[in-house]
């Protein structure tokens, strides 16, 4: 019974672990594909941004052109800093919130596994009395 229970603590063990790495690849994966999303979008607007300016240095002086070109330059990198911000806390939220439905799970499938154990162990001494009983 001993190695019994062992045997499903390690597979419980295991499971949790398998899920974990599965939740990790997937957050990754959703966390790189809105940074990709992001990215693009970033690079369009960039783009678009880029384009206006051109057409406002036809009748604006030099210096005023350069002005605008670094106001848009920090303000894009402000932008992504704020968004990686946000996405790191998000994912990070995620992770604790996943840390502590996988650790609640984990301590039922323990409870109950320590419950079995519990009555199997009832009934071999209720078994083992009545031996004794019996001769």
């Amino acid at each position: 019974h001993e190695r019994e229970h062992d045997r499903e603590i390690s597979e419980l063990i295991t499971k949790h672990e398998e899920e974990m790495e599965e939740l990790r690849a997937a957050l990754n994966k959703e966390q790189q594909q809105l940074l990709d999303e992001l990215q693009h979008q970033m690079e369009a607007t960039h783009k678009a941004e880029i384009e206006q300016a051109q057409i406002q240095s036809q009748t604006l002086h030099s210096l005023d052109l350069e002005a605008l070109r670094l106001s848009l330059n920090n303000m894009h990198t402000s932008q992504l800093e704020l968004t990686q911000s946000n996405l790191r806390k998000e994912k990070e939220t995620a992770l604790v919130e996943l840390r502590e439905m996988l650790n609640d799970k984990r301590a039922q499938e323990v409870a109950i596994l320590q419950s079995r154990h519990q009555l199997e162990l009832e009934k071999i001494k209720e078994q083992c009395l009545k031996e004794k009983e019996d001769l």
